[in-house]
C-alpha cells in the first residue's frame, strides 16, 4: 500500500464522514422538529418509547444525537428520568439501519436489476437529482431533500473510495498481524470503543469496519469484539453533553453507558463462555459488510429484549452512582430552552414558540390581575402581579439570549421567519407585563393619597378595561394558533381602543371643567388611559408581525366593516 493509496483512503474516509453529517443535517431539517416533538410526548409506555427511539434514530441517522436530545429533555424538565430508558434502548436499534444501507456495497451479480441496487450504481443518479433539488432555492423542502440525497451520495462515494483504497491490504502481512491482536476480546472492545469515541458516531465506525471487510482480512473473531466496543464508545457523546447539566441529565447519560456496558458484558460471558464448550467454527471465517450489519443488529436487539424488563434497575443504578447532593440547587429556567437542542434548530424553534406562548399567558394574566386590583385592591393581587412580571422578565432575558444563539444555526426559511417573529413578540409581551406594574402603581397611589374617581369615570374605565381584556384574549389566541387571517381582527379592535381613549379624554376634560372630578383623580385616570392604550398598541404590533409572515395586508373596506361591527359593543354611556 503506497502513499497514494493512503491519501485515497483518507479522502474516502473524509467524504464518508462528511456525507453522513450532511445527510443527518438534511434529515433533521426536513423533519422540522416534528420527530422530536413526538419523542417528547409519546414516551409514557416503555415499549412505545423503544419504538420511537428506534424510529427517530433511523431517520436522523445518529443514536448519539438522539441520546443527547434526551439528555436535553431531562435537563429542561420536559421528560422524567424513567421515560428515557426506552428511548435510549430504541436508539441502539435505530442506529443499525445505517449499517444495513452500507452493506449494499457488497452486492455482486451480473443481473442488471441487482447491479442497480448497488450504491455505486444509483448514487450518481441520486447526486444529480440532489443537485437539481438543492438549486431550488425558493423551496426549503426541495432543498432539504436535495441535501439528503447529496449527503447519501457523498457517503456512498466515500465508502467505495475507502474500500478500494484498503483492498491492497489483503496481501499485507503487517496489516493481518495487527488485526490478529484484536481477536483478543478485550483489545477488540477497547479498539472499537476508542475509534467510536474519537469520531463520535457508532454508525460511522461500523461503516469503517465494513469498508475494511473488503480486504478479506476481517474475521468474525475480530469483528465481534470491535462491534461490542463501538456500542460503548458511542456513549462518550452523551456523557460529554451531560457535563454541567442537572443531576437527572447526568443520570440519563449514565443509563446509556450502563445499558451498553451491561449488554456487552453479558454477551461476552454467554458467547465466549459457550465457545469453550461448543467451539464456534465460524469465528475464523472471513466476514462481510452484510454480516457486520447482521451482528450489529442482533446484538442491539438482543440487549433490548434482555434488559428492557430490568429498565427500572438501570434507573436505580444510575441514581446510586449519581446521588442527590444537598448543596445542588435547581436554578429557575425557562422550560425547554436547552443548548443541546441548538443542533436540532427546527425543534428548538418550536420550543421557543411554546415558551413565548407561556410568556404571553403570564403577561395577559398579570395585566388582567392589575385591572382587577384597581377595582378591588388587595395585597395578594398586588404581590402576584409583581411575581408574574418578574417571571416574564426572566422569559424575555432567556428567550432573547437563546434566539440569538439559534439565529447562527442552519435554519430553514420558515424557521428564520418564525425566529424573527418571536424576537419581536417577546419584547411586546414583556412591555405588556411592564404596564401591569404601572397600573398597580396607579392603584397604590390612589390608596396612598385617598383619591376617589367619579362614578362616571369608573363606568367608563370599566368599559375601556373590557376592550383591553378582549384585545388581549384575541391576540393570545391568534399567537397560539398562528392564525394569520384571524390576526386581521386585532387591528379594528385596536382602532376601537384608540377611539375610546380619545372620547374618555374629552369627557375627562369636561368633568374637570364642571368640577365633577378632582385634579388628582384626573391625573391618575389620564395615566391609566395611556397604559391601557399602549397595551392595545403592543397587541396590534404582534398581530401585524404575524400577518407579515404571510405578507397579508388589511383591506380598507374589510377593515371599515369590521370596525363598524365591533365599535357599538364598547359604547360609553
Amino acid at each position: 500500500m503506497d502513499i497514494f493509496s493512503i491519501l485515497s483512503m483518507i479522502g474516502g474516509l473524509s467524504l464518508f464522514l462528511f456525507g453522513m453529517s450532511v445527510m443527518g443535517d438534511g434529515l433533521t431539517q426536513l423533519s422540522g422538529g416534528r420527530l422530536e416533538q413526538i419523542l417528547e410526548k409519546l414516551t409514557s409506555k416503555r415499549i412505545m418509547a423503544v419504538l420511537l427511539g428506534a424510529l427517530v434514530t433511523a431517520v436522523i441517522q445518529s443514536s448519539s444525537a438522539t441520546t443527547v436530545m434526551v439528555v436535553g429533555f431531562v435537563n429542561s424538565g420536559i421528560m422524567k428520568l424513567n421515560q428515557t430508558v426506552g428511548i435510549i434502548m430504541g436508539a441502539n436499534i435505530g442506529t443499525t439501519i445505517t449499517a444495513w444501507i452500507l452493506s449494499l456495497t457488497g452486492i455482486e451479480s451480473s443481473n442488471l436489476l441487482i447491479q442497480m441496487c448497488k450504491p455505486s450504481s444509483f448514487s450518481p443518479i441520486l447526486a444529480l437529482i440532489g443537485v437539481l433539488l438543492y438549486m431550488q432555492k425558493k423551496s426549503d423542502r426541495k432543498k432539504d431533500i436535495g441535501t439528503i440525497l447529496l449527503g447519501f451520495a457523498t457517503l456512498m462515494f466515500g465508502m467505495e473510495t475507502m474500500s478500494q483504497a484498503v483492498s491492497p491490504l489483503a496481501d499485507n502481512p503487517s496489516f493481518t498481524g495487527i488485526l490478529t491482536m484484536f481477536s483478543n476480546p478485550i483489545l477488540g472492545i477497547c479498539a472499537g470503543a476508542l475509534l467510536t469515541a474519537v469520531i463520535q458516531s457508532s454508525s460511522a465506525s461500523v461503516g469503517i469496519l465494513q469498508a475494511l471487510c473488503t480486504t478479506g482480512a476481517i474475521r468474525y473473531n475480530v469483528a465481534i469484539p470491535i462491534i461490542m466496543g463501538q456500542n460503548i464508545g458511542t456513549c462518550v457523546t452523551a456523557l460529554l453533553s451531560s457535563v454541567g447539566a442537572n443531576i437527572n441529565a447526568r443520570r440519563t447519560a449514565m443509563i446509556h453507558l450502563f445499558f451498553n456496558m451491561i449488554g456487552t458484558i453479558l454477551f461476552m460471558i454467554v458467547f465466549y463462555g459457550s465457545n469453550v464448550f461448543v467451539h464456534y467454527t465460524f469465528l475464523n471465517e472471513v466476514t462481510s459488510a452484510a454480516s457486520i450489519a447482521l451482528i450489529h443488529s442482533l446484538f442491539n436487539i438482543g440487549c433490548v429484549l434482555v434488559l428492557l424488563p430490568f429498565s427500572n434497575y438501570l434507573v436505580k443504578l444510575a441514581t446510586l452512582c449519581a446521588p442527590d447532593k444537598k448543596e445542588e440547587q435547581k436554578e429557575e429556567h425557562v422550560m425547554g430552552l436547552d443548548r443541546r437542542f441548538l443542533d436540532q434548530p427546527g425543534f428548538a424553534i418550536k420550543l421557543c414558540q411554546q415558551a413565548v406562548i407561556d410568556m404571553a399567558c403570564f403577561s395577559k394574566k398579570s395585566f388582567i390581575l392589575a385591572i382587577d386590583n384597581l377595582k378591588h385592591p388587595s395585597k395578594d393581587k398586588r404581590n402576584r402581579v409583581y411575581e408574574l412580571e418578574e417571571k416574564v422578565d426572566l422569559y424575555e432575558e432567556e428567550l432573547n439570549a437563546y434566539l440569538i444563539q439559534l439565529s447562527s444555526t442552519n435554519l430553514s426559511g420558515d424557521d428564520s421567519k418564525m425566529l424573527s417573529l418571536l424576537l419581536h413578540c417577546v419584547n411586546d409581551f414583556e412591555r405588556i407585563s411592564d404596564h401591569s406594574i404601572n397600573v398597580v402603581e396607579s392603584s397604590d397611589e390612589m390608596i396612598r393619597n385617598n383619591i376617589q374617581m367619579s362614578e362616571k369615570a369608573k363606568i367608563e374605565l370599566d368599559i375601556f378595561a373590557q376592550s383591553i381584556k378582549d384585545i388581549l384574549d384575541l391576540t393570545i389566541e391568534v399567537f397560539e394558533t398562528m392564525d394569520t387571517n384571524k390576526a386581521k381582527e386585532v387591528e379594528p379592535l385596536e382602532e376601537v381602543v384608540d377611539k375610546l381613549s380619545e372620547e374618555m379624554k374629552k369627557r375627562h376634560i369636561m368633568r374637570l371643567r364642571n368640577g365633577e372630578c378632582s385634579l388628582d383623580a384626573g391625573l391618575v385616570l389620564e395615566d391609566l388611559i395611556i397604559y391601557y392604550e399602549r397595551v392595545a398598541d403592543h397587541c396590534s404590533n404582534i398581530a401585524k408581525d404575524l400577518m407579515s409572515m404571510d405578507d397579508l395586508v388589511l383591506d380598507a373596506t374589510w377593515f371599515k366593516d369590521e370596525y363598524n361591527k365591533i365599535k357599538d359593543v364598547y359604547v360609553l354611556p
